[in-house]
């Protein structure tokens, strides 16, 4: 039986209701925990979604007969990668197919902060536009700016890609330099992260979650950046104290914040409902039909080939599985 925890976009899944597997989806809001607890048992497969915890409890649910646990997402911090691996469990996420999506939120959300365009259209929208005032919405420009990538993985790679299209000088800050030809191709510069805070015009925040990044951005941090400096966070939600960000914000330590993601996701601290100097989006940062179309068909083949006994194209963690069994 494959369990789909929720319904989830892209005409692939119908690739699975035809594949002769017994095939069990969750509604469009997603199971409740105990609802995945009560509908796991017998499951050779699990695609989940960043909302759903994949722990131990649920692997113990699911029986011995679970092979695969597929994320409709490139992270997996929800997924208990290492107690997956330890039962011969194949882990599976979908990288590459949402990088220029994501990218170009990124880069929008740089603008939105910058130049409180989401502030303005409501402003417009509510009447409130007179005629043109030299004060109004002034906000910071990007253009030659720096901007300063904390994860310089392939969607780092594709922001800083935009950002040299604007004539920005790039810092980047990561656990090992990029190819040489690829810093050369966008000029960018590794540096520590407390010189990437005090260098940088906008912080974009693409780090993957764990036990080193979590927290990573609180108030030493923030103290760290300019007082026209923008903060982008399309990574994950723990990454930034939110509590900290707030006062920065609030006190104008820092010019603005766009987020995507939040620490306590779905929940939002109140505080930042409050800020006129604050982006807030829901998490919708891959959100293209061709994106999800392609996570999806993705998504798919992972876990049939998984259950057909082959390599998916987009494992976490096979080859530690296999190497493990065959010894």
């Amino acid at each position: 039986m494959i369990l789909q925890t929720r319904r989830l976009p892209g005409s692939a899944f119908d690739r699975i209701a035809s594949s002769g597997h017994d095939y069990v989806v969750g509604p469009p809001s997603g199971m409740t925990r105990q609802e995945l607890l009560s509908r796991v048992p017998g499951a050779s497969a699990i695609i989940s979604t960043l909302a759903d915890t994949i722990d131990g409890e649920v692997m113990d649910a699911a029986g011995g007969g679970l092979k695969v646990i597929a994320n409709y997402a490139v992270g997996f911090n929800n997924i208990d990668v290492e107690e997956a691996t330890r039962r011969g469990i194949v882990v599976c996420n979908t990288p590459d197919v949402l990088t220029d999506a994501t990218a170009d939120m990124a880069f929008a959300m740089v603008m939105a902060a910058a130049r409180f365009i989401p502030q303005a259209h409501e402003f417009t929208k509510k009447g409130l536009f007179t005629g043109w005032d030299p004060e109004l919405f002034l906000g910071q420009p990007v253009w030659g700016k720096t901007m300063g990538i904390v994860g310089m993985g392939k969607i780092g790679t594709a922001v800083a890609r935009r950002a040299k299209g604007f004539g920005m000088t790039i810092l980047y800050h990561n656990r090992k330099p990029v190819p040489a030809e690829l810093e050369a191709e966008l000029e960018a510069r590794l540096v520590p992260l407390d010189v990437l805070l005090r260098e940088s015009d906008f912080v974009v925040l693409l780090t993957p979650l764990t036990e080193e990044t979590r927290g990573m951005i609180g108030e030493r941090e923030l103290s760290l950046m300019k007082g026209s400096a923008c903060l982008v966070n399309i990574s994950r939600g723990p990454v930034v104290v939110e509590d900290a960000l707030v006062r920065a914000l609030k006190e104008k330590k820092i010019f603005a914040a766009a987020l995507d993601v939040y620490e306590r996701e779905p929940e939002i601290h109140p505080g930042l409902f409050e800020l006129d100097n604050a982006v807030l989006l829901p998490h919708i940062g891959s959100a293209t039909a061709e994106a999800r179309e392609k996570m999806a068909h993705l998504t798919v083949e992972n876990v049939l080939s998984v259950l057909d006994g082959r390599e998916p194209p987009a494992s976490v963690n096979y080859r530690e599985v296999f190497s493990s069994k065959s010894s």
